[in-house]
């Protein structure tokens, strides 16, 4: 097995560049095979990956039972993290923070996983019906009996953050962060650093747009990115322009496109852990490889150059989506 860099996620320590693996079973069209994406999560086990994120909702509880049914053999060997809030009941996605409902998932994610302790497990999401102290409080008792390790929080504010760190200490707070979505840079990466919170950095490579996937948007029929406004249409076709910028850049200090992104979070503090998900294995490879890429400062100037001002135009989720996030926006950002 690989040895990786590693950063601190709570109690944790776990490889600078984790595996999320949301898109072996959700959002992004036809899942590869059980066999398939078995071989991909077995595969980053050996690279060196000691953090494998999943979730309730991600393929309806399949993708818990992949990880599960896949690492579980290998349990001692990296750091499991699911989320709640957002589940999936009778087939449909629902959203739900009581701590009644939170309580009703972790049993189900164990279940699935195959476990009796997910080390970190997240509220998904904040359900702005439900005090967050509340949806806290639930998972302090599961975690007070033994089911988990520490808790996280996703797609929040730095005032939510604070009022759930009030509760019990937050291990780590994962939000969309990469070059081209920036939210995190209004409050949430300064909040993490003051109270010594981990930043899990989702989709560091633009889902795609910026590992040089996306050149138009003729998605398969059950991709995620056919409803994302940033992904299709006269938005695409204008932000392929900064893409293109971008690329050029990554061929100009001699790495890819995607390496070029992660190394970019990375560089950006020491407190932030990249989370990237791919279904190929070269990709794969290719991600963890960007733990030997070095940007100088000049270079993330160059790269928070690119994505300034109008480079990328379009909302980041439509507006039914959007609902469900409570992250910071900037004032002229679009929403759905």
């Amino acid at each position: 097995m690989t040895t990786l860099p590693t950063r601190t996620v709570g109690p944790f320590t776990v490889s600078a560049i984790g595996l999320g693996c949301m898109n072996l079973n959700h959002a992004y069209g036809t899942p590869p095979s059980p066999e398939d994406g078995a071989k991909l999560l077995r595969r980053a086990l050996d690279l060196g990956i000691t953090l494998f994120d999943t979730a309730a909702l991600y393929g309806m509880g399949k993708n818990e039972e992949l990880v599960g049914a896949t690492l579980g053999a290998h349990r001692n060997a990296f750091t499991l993290a699911s989320k709640c809030v957002l589940d999936a009941l009778d087939g449909k996605r629902v959203l739900d923070g009581t701590p009644e409902s939170i309580t009703r998932t972790v049993e189900g994610s164990l279940r699935r996983l195959g476990t009796d302790h997910i080390d970190l497990l997240y509220l998904h999401r904040l359900d702005k019906q439900v005090p967050v102290e509340e949806s806290v409080g639930a998972l302090v008792r599961a975690k007070e009996a033994g089911k988990i390790g520490a808790i996280g929080l996703s797609e929040m504010s730095a005032a939510t953050i604070r009022r759930a760190h009030a509760v019990h200490p937050i291990a780590a707070v994962q939000t969309e962060y990469s070059p081209m979505v920036r939210n995190p840079e209004i409050a949430v990466l300064d909040a993490c650093a003051e109270l010594d919170i981990a930043f899990v950095a989702f989709s560091p490579v633009g889902r795609g747009l910026l590992a040089g996937a996306i050149t138009d948007d003729d998605y398969d029929s059950q991709d995620l990115r056919r409803m994302l406004p940033r992904f299709v249409g006269d938005n695409l076709r204008h932000n392929l322009i900064a893409i293109g910028q971008f690329n050029a850049l990554a061929g100009d200090i001699g790495c890819t496109p995607a390496q070029l992104a992660l190394a970019w979070v990375l560089a950006k503090a020491p407190h932030i852990i990249a989370l990237p998900g791919t279904r190929s294995i070269a990709h794969l490879e290719e991600d963890v490889a960007a733990c030997r890429v070095t940007l100088s400062a000049e270079t993330v100037a160059r790269v928070d150059a690119i994505f300034d001002n109008d480079a990328i135009r379009g909302p980041r989720y439509p507006a039914p989506l959007q609902a469900q996030v409570d992250t910071e926006t900037f004032p002229d950002e679009e929403l759905g």
